[in-house]
């Protein structure tokens, strides 16, 4: 049974407090804003700049104005849950703590391990196509880099080192670990540049949409728009780390349900209008491109408008990069606390209040990844990562309300169980739909991270002791 020790949630609100008033903690200084921005920053970026024209094209036509709505709603479920988890555990660790609490340490540990394989894949493929878009935006002034220095290791194309991609990891590291306050305000600005990019797009793509495009509106059927809203679901994987930032919010118990939900609406409308718009102006037929904003605009003829898109995906990945970055240093620093990794990662930078060893941990790994492993066929382990995390998560809710009703919950997911009930089928249903490849990978990560636990953390938990 000590597998399965639980960490009270009593205590971790004492174990938080008590670091929170210590000389060098993790200072709060975030609030609803900056919790709305961290999320919006994770949420838009490489999906409404390059899977909404081939989710178009493949998959739902003009009907993917309906996939985004129907993933927003199913993503809405797996935010509610979150919500209620985040304003009654305020806790750094996101999934994983609540786990702690809910199902005992050795399930915490497994969902902790997951997360870390889907924030850390999901940093170094982001800084891939970042590198990518970045070699585009030089070609154009006349810059290229040598084959050698643009790609991952594959000798067969010339490549071996991605420099871009490693440089732009170790530019946002050396951010995040200034401070949360500093990173999320440069954060800030830049997710508002990507808005106002995104808003120009809308404003302008606006007068040029032709009705017929969207004829037929369905032209893969229903089933299309079901396949479309998956792929779009894993678009909307930003609220979990938001949750990782909790330590550090002024006001966790209200902030960070509103911060959560605030950046599920607004991604969702801008989701929808653009998707609207890029249907309304290209045929979807044609929209199966890498880069189908800017595509779009180059078809009305536009190209002054194209160059600021561009441009605004650049800052758009960016911002997608650093939000992952940053949720990965708060999930190590909950678990090197917890006592499951070595204690050095919760180590706190006494000026600036942040986990500089998980900091900088995360960011040589990620750049090592990035610049020499070719990761783009493992794509589905992120969205495998984070099916878990929401299936975990939305259990916990009817867990807790069963055997936890004294807990003070300042959020309250309406209609349990039913919501956590239809968030765990149809992250159920997304799960089984992935490829065999990748449940056969994410076993191999499993059972790796299984040696990790009974070699290393069951002895070192802080709960043994």
């Amino acid at each position: 049974m000590s597998l399965l020790r639980k960490k009270s949630i009593s205590f971790m609100l004492q174990e938080k407090q008590m670091a929170g008033s210590s000389p060098g903690g993790m200072k709060k200084e975030l609030g609803v804003f900056d919790l709305a921005m961290l999320g919006i920053g994770c949420i838009v970026g490489t999906g409404i700049f390059v899977l909404t024209g081939v989710a178009a094209a493949q998959h739902a036509g003009p009907g993917l104005i309906l996939s985004f709505i129907l993933a927003g709603i199913v993503c809405a479920f797996c935010a509610l849950c979150y919500a209620e988890f985040a304003s009654m555990v305020p806790v750094s660790g996101s999934a994983y703590t609540y786990s702690y609490a809910t199902f005992g340490e050795l399930i915490a540990w497994i969902l902790g391990w997951d997360l870390i394989l889907e924030y850390g894949f999901a940093a170094s493929m982001v800084a891939s196509g970042w590198s990518g878009y970045f070699q585009g935006l030089i070609s154009g002034m006349g810059i290229t880099l040598p084959t050698a220095l643009s790609s991952a290791f594959d000798p067969a194309n010339g490549t071996y080192v991605d420099v871009p991609a490693i440089l732009i990891v170790l530019v946002l590291t050396f951010i995040v670990s200034r401070g949360s306050k500093e990173s999320s305000r440069l954060n800030s600005i830049m997710v508002i540049v990507k808005i106002a990019v995104i808003l120009l797009f809308i404003v302008v793509g606006a007068f040029y949409v032709k009705l017929g495009n969207w004829t037929p509106f369905m032209p893969f059927g229903f089933s299309g728009v079901v396949t479309g809203a998956a792929t779009a679901f894993l678009s909307y994987i930003g609220f979990d780390a938001v949750a990782t930032a909790a330590e550090e919010v002024k006001n966790p118990q209200k902030d960070l349900p509103r911060g959560i939900m605030w950046s599920l609406v607004v991604c969702s409308l801008l989701y929808v209008l653009v998707t609207g718009v890029l249907t309304g102006i290209v045929p979807y037929a044609e929209l199966n491109v890498k880069n189908p904003v800017a595509f779009a605009l180059q078809y009305i003829n536009q190209n002054w408008v194209a160059g600021f898109i561009s441009l605004g995906a650049i800052v758009g990945i960016t911002t997608v990069l650093f939000v992952l970055l940053f949720g990965q240093t708060r999930l190590l620093y909950a678990i090197g606390r917890d006592g499951l990794l070595p204690k050095p990662l919760a180590r706190l930078n006494p000026k600036t209040g942040v986990p500089a060893n998980s900091t900088w941990a995360t960011g040589v790994i990620v750049a090592i990844f990035a610049g020499l492993i070719p990761l783009r066929k493992l794509a589905d382990l992120v969205s495998i990562g984070t099916l878990f995390a929401f299936i975990s998560v939305s259990l916990g809710i009817i867990i807790l309300r069963k055997s936890r009703p004294d807990l003070e919950r300042s959020f309250k997911v309406p209609l349990v169980p039913w919501i956590p009930v239809l968030a765990v089928l149809t992250c159920g249903y997304l799960l089984i739909s992935l490829p065999a490849v990748t449940w056969i990978a994410f076993l191999i990560w499993m059972v790796i991270g299984l040696i990790v636990y009974f070699a290393y953390g069951y002895k070192h938990s802080e709960l043994s002791k």
